[in-house]
């Protein structure tokens, strides 16, 4: 039995997941490039 509700939320976690490592790899690379 499928749970879209749940297929849903694992969707958008993932989503939220990704937008956040990309903001943290993104801001260590613009510390580091400042750095040097």
């Amino acid at each position: 039995a499928r749970k879209p509700r749940l297929v849903a939320a694992i969707a958008l976690a993932n989503k939220m997941a990704r937008a956040i490592w990309a903001m943290l790899t993104k801001d260590q690379d613009y510390r580091g490039s400042v750095a040097a």
